[in-house]
């Protein structure tokens, strides 16, 4: 429920350019950061249902998010990151930790 709610009110991520590159280097390359980027949009969803966006950074990592990412093998801060990109659907919210 709340993955839907949140769905509903965010705007989701740009669509890959509407030309296909002839290129297939950069075919392959924008192919495996859209696939980067639903990932961690994915991982993002799934920090939300645990750390909700009213929560801040800090309240969010010091509540149940640390020990979800410790079982998931993800570091804090891709997480957080993670979070923020679900939240605002703003790629730019992975510089420096995911990307």
């Amino acid at each position: 429920m709340v993955r839907q709610a949140v769905r509903d009110v965010r705007t989701a991520p740009p669509p890959s350019p509407a030309e296909p590159s002839t290129d297939p280097v950069v075919a392959a390359g924008r192919q495996l950061a859209g696939d980067l980027f639903a990932s961690e949009y994915a991982i993002g969803e799934l920090m939300l249902e645990v750390a909700p966006a009213y929560l801040s950074d800090i309240e969010a990592a010091t509540g149940v998010l640390a020990l979800l990412c410790e079982q998931i093998g993800e570091p804090l801060e891709h997480g957080l990151a993670a979070r923020r990109y679900a939240m605002s659907g703003d790629p730019r919210a992975l510089h420096g930790t995911v990307l």
